[in-house]
């Protein structure tokens, strides 16, 4: 993992997003994942829970209604090939 402090949000890879055929790539250390997007059945909502002047709220940030699915085992990337074998 990157990990630079101990607040705030931690990277554990990189995601590439091809809009071209809806291919996601999650890049993570040495490895490689390909997934895909899939419709969800049902939206999901995400919320925050605010508190204003004593009384709790909440407010509707997003409405999620595709997810990222990846299913196949995350395949090794090799950058250089020893010549000694």
């Amino acid at each position: 993992m990157k990990k630079d402090s101990t607040f705030g949000p931690t990277v554990i890879g990189d995601l590439h997003y091809f809009n071209r055929n809806k291919h996601p790539v999650l890049v993570l250390g040495h490895h490689i994942l390909n997934g895909k997007e899939v419709k969800l059945e049902q939206p999901m909502a995400v919320i925050e829970k605010v508190n204003i002047e004593g009384k709790m709220e909440y407010k509707v940030k997003a409405i999620v209604k595709k997810k990222l699915l990846f299913k196949s085992r995350p395949k090794p990337i090799i950058s250089n090939v020893s010549e000694k074998i």
